[in-house]
């Protein structure tokens, strides 16, 4: 069979400039000038027979055909890089995945030793952000993300639900002295970050009102590692994802008193290029953590 491909080195320069969007990072990016990127593009162009970009002042922006063409070529050659990983060797020996904090802090690091044990041959190196990471641009192989699971391009394992409920420390209630028998006896207490949209929501799922007097003025501290800590002080009961509190809960530093979780569209995943899903270490390094969850990975 023949096919009928355009020249790559054209297609290489239309691939790096339609995903940045500027001639001139496509070149700094290839190691070429700005006129020989523009040069294979008007190469690929004639042979399709149709403008690729167009300038609106100093940008330019993709014409139809080349929406066509940009997100099959990407993912052509995202499948070619990592065969040719695979093949030279150079990539097999180091996953580079970076993390939310949350997830890195309370489960990532506590068994990524497990993986490590399991896989002695793959050297793992870990980095947390809470900016997404680009997979076309950063050298990274998987991702732990949270959010609704869609996210164009990427395979996507969903790992544990976001839902959330109120945890404190025992020592609170002693210290507070009353009884946490309804929902509505949280409002006795002091919460650790009152103006998280969160608590809000469990409240009205729970049939409770509560005054929001003074809220925005309060301490914030918009993570929920840091939240949990301060609960486990005692310096309030703060709104936490129940699955990653487990130990604690074991050793009476948290409890949870109602069972009641608020079922928020939000999860936390395991995600990476949908053109590497078969890439060995990838491929491991998903069915271990896959594996570490109690209820069904959902994929997508």
């Amino acid at each position: 069979m023949v096919r009928s491909l355009p020249p790559l080195t054209a297609l290489r320069a239309f691939e790096a400039a339609a995903r940045h969007l500027s001639f001139t990072r496509a070149a700094d990016e290839l190691g070429m000038t700005q006129a020989a990127v523009s040069y294979q593009i008007k190469v690929l162009e004639e042979r399709i027979g149709a403008s690729l970009f167009t300038r609106t002042g100093r940008q330019v922006e993709l014409t139809p055909a080349a929406h066509m063409l940009a997100g099959e070529t990407s993912l052509a050659f995202d499948r070619i890089a990592a065969a040719y990983g695979e093949a030279r060797g150079a990539t097999a020996s180091v996953l580079s995945i970076s993390s939310i904090p949350t997830f890195a802090s309370l489960w990532l690091a506590r068994h990524l030793g497990e993986f490590q044990v399991a896989h002695p041959s793959i050297a793992v190196q870990l980095a947390c952000s809470r900016d997404l990471v680009d997979f076309t641009r950063e050298p990274v192989d998987a991702a732990l993300r949270a959010g609704d699971g869609d996210w164009p391009g990427l395979r996507t394992h969903m790992l544990v639900r976001g839902d959330f409920s109120p945890m404190l420390s025992p020592a609170l209630i002693e210290r507070i002295g009353h009884p946490l028998r309804e929902p509505a006896d949280l409002l006795h207490y002091p919460l650790v970050d009152p103006g998280y949209p969160w608590w809000d929501l469990w409240f009205e799922s729970v049939g409770v009102r509560r005054d929001k007097a003074g809220v925005t003025n309060r301490s914030k501290l918009r993570s929920q590692d840091l939240e949990a800590i301060a609960a486990a002080a005692g310096h309030g009961v703060a709104m936490l994802t129940p699955f990653f509190y487990q130990d604690q809960v074991a050793s009476g530093a948290l409890i949870q008193p109602f069972a009641h979780l608020y079922p928020i569209n939000r999860a936390y995943y395991l995600v990476y290029p949908e053109a590497r899903h078969n890439v060995p270490k990838i491929r491991r390094f998903r069915d271990w953590i896959v594996s570490c969850f109690p209820e069904p990975s959902h994929s997508k």
